[in-house]
């Protein structure tokens, strides 16, 4: 790896880092949340075949004086199937957000878009020893009836910790892509219930990737994940806003950037909100 992609990391580890903890200093609204998706048979890349998979997830959402942040960590537990032995895994994200028109203290706002942020991501994958980091640019939309809307348009710039002596798959290195993402939360009524559809889609541009075990071409990718939520704590007369029931219907085009695998699954969810 040349000594100008090392200097260039280093650095952009160490903003990206700093900027995450000053915006974590101060929060003045939070949302913190833990999912449950199950019954779902989601496709295990590079092993030709499915697996019976939970995933716990773990997620925070908060708003500082010149911003937010987001950050989850899931933890994906796979079943025994197709010859395969029972599996766990871990995969993280987090953005923060500086918006513009708080810093400027300028309102900001043509068309559909009422602000306009400065993004600092960081995904991790610990399985294969890799973090990517996406600094890129957010639209904060103003849709009627959306809690929120966002289109964030990174870059994806990979690292890594690993080898081509490591005797676990690990990604050695990858070219820069960009990422694509809407994000976005739509409440809404039915009678007296609460419901939202919230949710994902991004697109990855492909890009050439280096493992220990060899070279090659990743695909371009569409992930979109949606899910459908129920008030059931609020039905139940308790507190709104607390315990939601409902399906995650994930939708992945060239899963991971694998050729041809792709996903098409709905697994039951439930989510404490606290």
């Amino acid at each position: 790896m040349k000594v100008n992609k090392l200097f260039k990391s280093a650095a952009l580890a160490a903003v990206t880092t700093t900027l995450m903890s000053t915006s974590a200093s101060a929060e003045i609204w939070g949302n913190t949340e833990v999912q449950l998706q199950a019954l779902g048979e989601l496709e295990r890349v590079g092993t030709g075949g499915t697996a019976d998979t939970t995933i716990i997830t773990f997620q925070h959402a908060g708003g500082w004086e010149y911003g937010d942040n987001f950050f989850f960590v899931d933890h994906s537990q796979y079943s025994g199937k197709n010859g395969y032995n029972d599996s766990a895994e871990m995969y993280g994200e987090w953005y923060s957000n500086f918006s513009l028109g708080a810093i400027t203290g300028s309102e900001i706002k043509f068309g559909p878009v009422k602000d306009i942020g400065v993004i600092a991501g960081f995904n991790w994958a610990p399985e294969v020893d890799s973090w990517w980091f996406l600094p890129g640019v957010r639209f904060d939309l103003d849709l009627p009836g959306f809690a929120f809307a966002h289109l964030d348009i990174t870059a994806y710039q990979h690292q890594s910790g690993g080898s081509a002596d490591s005797a676990a798959f690990t990604v050695i290195d990858e070219d820069n892509s960009y990422m694509i993402d809407f994000n976005w939360a739509y409440p809404f009524k039915i009678g007296s219930t609460s419901w939202s559809l919230e949710g994902h889609i991004e697109y990855i541009d492909g890009r050439d990737q280096v493992t220990n075990f060899g070279s090659g071409e990743l695909e371009s990718h569409i992930l979109a994940q949606p899910q459908l939520r129920f008030d059931l704590g609020e039905a139940m007369g308790n507190e709104a806003g607390n315990l939601f029931v409902g399906i995650e219907y994930q939708y992945w085009k060239n899963k991971l950037g694998e050729d041809g695998t792709d996903e098409n699954e709905v697994q039951l969810l439930a989510v404490w909100n606290f």
